[in-house]
């Protein structure tokens, strides 16, 4: 963003940011139009806040100090602002005090309006203000402040800086560092948790509803949506807004939200999409918190609606709202205290312990309906639509913070980033269950890879169709996790015996010769079994699979296992063939005839039942798996390579272009992180290739490096073991002619071992993605590479390294000898860090990397640089929408 004068400050200073009571507020930089502003700011505060930030009275700001606060450099001097409906409420600043004799140290202070203190927004400025000096070389923070200003002390304290602190009479000098640091990263992640969480419950638990667009014509958009409000009992007040008509299905109708007489937490909004912007203007009046968006024709309607899109966003958020949609189904409450049916949908599941986000409204009725049929029940359902603002993100906050919530279920068509995704489900899914779909439409298959790497760092349970989830979900809501891999069989068909046996163990599971009782088997006889595997230490699950002779015998045998699984010892499914009444048999129900844990999930088929167990099973080895560490090399430079990659960016390069390094320029890059290649000069002559192969030391290779001959599997244009002059003057002379290549590389050779590639690629949709897998033209075409997103944890590096097919070579399979895998992995920590920590790169491409039992050779490496992404621009970003 360009500032008025001669300066400019960085894009991603300008933030919006939610406040400690889920309200939005606007940051960004001064600038010195803002002189008015600043002095009506000053003017509306009170003598006590004026006294406690400037330690005296102070009841008119003096043109100088106007012009001094809205006129600054972004670099050594940053004002922010943060801003509600277009007005100031707080202001911050930081002021090098490098005059002082301390060039990486600053001056920092920050005022927020009376009415508004209280929100969070101090910490808010703090965060954001030391990012900014972060990028701007600064690494501490000094403050004066009264003795009797606690709060101030406090929000220092409890941003999570280690502070040290001095007392000269009335006044503290404080003093800290702003690098982050792993207490300062939990610090700023509980309050963005507790923050997003409250915007949600805002949106989920309203007091009042106001539904603009109402209409008493079944069909229409207006009508579903009050109707539903309506006939599902919400606690609260319900208002019609509609322009004509005094009232709406019976209940008084308003021309405008501005006319309803008491408060409105949320507007549903079900007017054609050009009239959203004239509707918007009343709530924005009425402080409406959440505005739910069911109409359609925005980003779903191509560049017009995009932009119509954004203008709504700009405008809900500037006045410290939330926006769910456009192109929303709704919201689901089933709380006794709440009821909330704000959706477009005809069937709404009943209450239950599973919360339900998904991007897409239409196919969203489907999955309701599925729900319901299914015995599903929810206590919360989102379809955020276009998530505009709201996301699934947010939805996922809130989740962790509702006791409620047991088990949460996702249908994702894209992340909107991937790398708070990850963060967040990884610390939420120690705790609850996360079943998900991705359905990224045609995305090619590297992003699918990187997705199925993504929810598996974060311990989601991936699946793939709409009735995998819910089997899931029924499984989750209803049983414990396995304790082990150990499974029994159990049924009266042998036929559904082997199904369910031979699918587990493809699955992974460690299942035993079925148990077939014999189609004549009584209930007594089918419970003592039951009762058996329960008692057994060698068994950690249960597939009861039963094919009822008549109606009669199937109930007593669903009793006798539904007794069995309300002890909730180990988890158990079945498979009743034939009998569609068994769903409600085999449901454990309270008092109000709600399914609740106990219940036995039923499958219509016994490869289900099992499949669901192997989810479980992998869930709970996942879980139980100690968190690991982030990995961080050592010997490291990361300050240094920052500089090179950013002398290196061409200075008319476009915020989204890119630039390919040279192969000498990649390797030096690499090196910094104590990745190195494996020595080579670029020749242009065969006198080059032998001078260069002199200082190199005999045996080289010598070899075309252009993109059609760098890493074909012929070695079409290589030439390895070069141990005379002539040899290497021969050589570059025919590889010349060969390839029409006007330089050539002459490198020293390396030992011979398995050939093994990485790569790195800051993907667009998924975030930063680093791959293993074995180089050469069949691992290339069976697509035999594994993926992992960063940041990368040594439990990650590990499991990347064993996770391609072809892994086993590595270890020695076949007869071969084994590789140092140890330096392997070392490898690719280090390229990981380099990536995380650099965020200009775009892309790393290193291979061949020739793995041995003595160490490895990496032969040549490539390196894509670019503008980084404001997302990536900070490990430890200050919280921002």
């Amino acid at each position: 963003m360009q500032a008025p004068g001669p300066y400019e400050f960085p894009a991603h200073w300008v933030a919006d940011v939610l406040a400690s009571d889920g309200g939005v507020v606007h940051l960004r930089p001064v600038v010195p139009d803002d002189a008015d502003a600043i002095v009506e700011f000053h003017a509306g505060l009170s003598e006590r806040t004026r006294y406690l930030r400037y330690f005296g009275p102070y009841p008119v700001m003096p043109a100088r100090d106007v012009a001094r606060m809205t006129t600054v450099d972004y670099q050594s001097r940053v004002c922010l602002l943060a801003l509600l409906g277009g007005r100031i409420i707080a202001v911050g600043l930081y002021e090098g005090l490098a005059e002082m004799g301390k060039p990486t140290s600053a001056e920092v202070a920050f005022v927020v309006a009376d009415e508004h203190q209280g929100r969070g927004l101090g910490p808010i400025l703090l965060e954001h203000l030391a990012g900014a000096a972060a990028e701007c070389g600064f690494h501490r923070f000094e403050a004066e402040v009264l003795a009797e200003n606690r709060y101030m002390v406090n929000v220092f304290k409890a941003a999570g800086y280690e502070l040290s602190r001095n007392f000269d009479g009335s006044v503290v000098h404080v003093e800290f560092d702003i690098d982050p640091t792993e207490a300062l990263v939990a610090v700023r992640n509980a309050r963005e948790l507790a923050s997003e969480a409250r915007s949600v419950r805002n949106a989920l638990q309203p007091s009042s509803i106001a539904v603009i667009g109402a209409s008493t014509t079944p069909g229409k958009v207006g009508h579903a949506v009050l109707r539903n409000l309506l006939d599902g009992g919400f606690t609260g007040p319900v208002f019609p807004v509609h322009r004509d008509r005094r009232s709406v299905a019976g209940v008084r109708a308003y021309q405008s939200v501005r006319d309803i007489p008491d408060q409105v937490d949320l507007a549903v909004v079900a007017v054609p999409a050009e009239n959203v912007e004239q509707v918007l203007d009343d709530c924005l009046a009425k402080d409406v918190r959440t505005l739910l968006v069911v109409s359609t024709g925005f980003s779903d309607a191509g560049r017009a609606g995009s932009e119509a899109e954004f203008r709504l966003r700009t405008a809900v958020r500037s006045h410290g709202m939330r926006l769910i949609g456009p192109s929303a189904l709704g919201v689901v409450n089933t709380d006794d205290q709440v009821r909330l049916n704000a959706t477009l949908a005809p069937v709404v599941p009943g209450a239950g312990n599973v919360g339900f986000f998904c991007q897409s409204g239409a196919l969203g009725i489907a999955i309701l309906d599925t729900a319901a049929k299914r015995g599903v029940g929810l206590t919360t359902f989102v379809s955020a639509g276009n998530r505009a603002d709201m996301s699934g993100n947010d939805v996922l906050q809130y989740w962790d913070t509702d006791d409620k919530t047991e088990v949460v279920l996702l249908y994702l068509e894209s992340f909107g980033n991937p790398r708070k995704f990850g963060r967040i489900a990884r610390r939420l899914a120690r705790q609850k269950p996360i079943v998900a779909i991705y359905q990224g439409g045609l995305d090619p298959e590297r992003r699918r890879r990187g997705a199925e790497a993504l929810f598996e760092n974060s311990g989601v349970v991936q699946v793939d169709s709409i009735p995998e989830l819910f089997d899931c979900a029924t499984f989750f809501g209803y049983q414990p996790l396995p304790a082990g891999p150990k499974v029994a069989v159990i049924g009266n068909s042998t036929a559904l015996g082997v199904l369910a046996t031979h699918t587990g163990r493809r699955e992974g599971l460690d299942v035993a010769q079925p148990v077939d009782l014999g189609a004549a088997a009584t209930p007594e006889q089918f419970g003592a079994a039951i009762d058996a595997a329960l008692d057994d230490d060698a068994v950690d699950a249960i597939i009861a699979v039963f094919v009822p002779p008549v109606e009669a015998q199937a109930e007593a045998h669903a009793a006798v296992l539904l007794d069995a699984s309300r002890r909730q010892i180990k988890p158990i499914v079945s498979t009743f063939l034939a009998f569609d009444g068994v769903t409600e048999l085999l449901a454990a129900t309270d008092e109000d005839g709600r399914r609740v844990r106990g219940s036995v999930p039923a499958y219509p088929e016994p490869e289900r039942a099992a499949r669901v167990l192997a989810h479980g099973w992998r869930y709970a080895q996942w879980r139980a798996r100690p968190d690991s560490d982030l990995a961080r090399p050592w010997g490291t430079d990361s300050h240094a390579a920052r500089t090179l990659v950013r002398e290196w960016l061409p200075s008319n390069e476009t915020e989204h272009g890119s630039v390919t390094l040279s192969f000498e320029r990649s390797a030096e890059l690499l090196a910094l992180y104590g990745v190195d290649v494996v020595p080579f000069e670029v020749a242009s002559s065969a006198a080059n290739a032998i001078a260069a192969a002199e200082r190199l030391g005999y045996p080289v290779a010598v070899k075309a490096m252009g993109d059609h001959w760098r890493l074909r599997a012929d070695l079409a244009a290589v030439r390895l073991d070069l141990r005379k002059p002539d040899a290497v003057a021969e050589a570059f002379v025919a590889l010349q002619e060969q390839t029409g290549e006007s330089t050539l590389h002459v490198q020293r050779m390396a030992p011979k071992g398995i050939g093994c590639a990485f790569g790195y690629q800051n993907d667009a949709r998924l975030g930063q993605m680093i791959s293993f897998g074995l180089s050469g033209a069949v691992p290339e075409l069976l697509g035999d590479r594994a993926y992992r997103l960063l940041p990368l944890t040594y439990a990650a590096a590990n499991d990347l390294i064993s996770a391609p097919r072809s892994a086993p070579l590595l270890e020695g399979y076949g007869g071969g000898q084994g590789v140092d895998v140890a330096a392997l992995t070392d490898i690719l920590i280090r390229l990981a860090a380099l990536a995380y920590e650099v965020p200009e790169i775009r892309s790393i491409d290193c291979q061949p990397i020739l793995a041995t039992p003595d160490g490895i050779a990496l032969l040549s490496g490539l390196v894509r640089i670019g503008h980084a992404d404001d997302m990536l621009t900070q490990q430890a970003e200050p919280r921002r929408l």
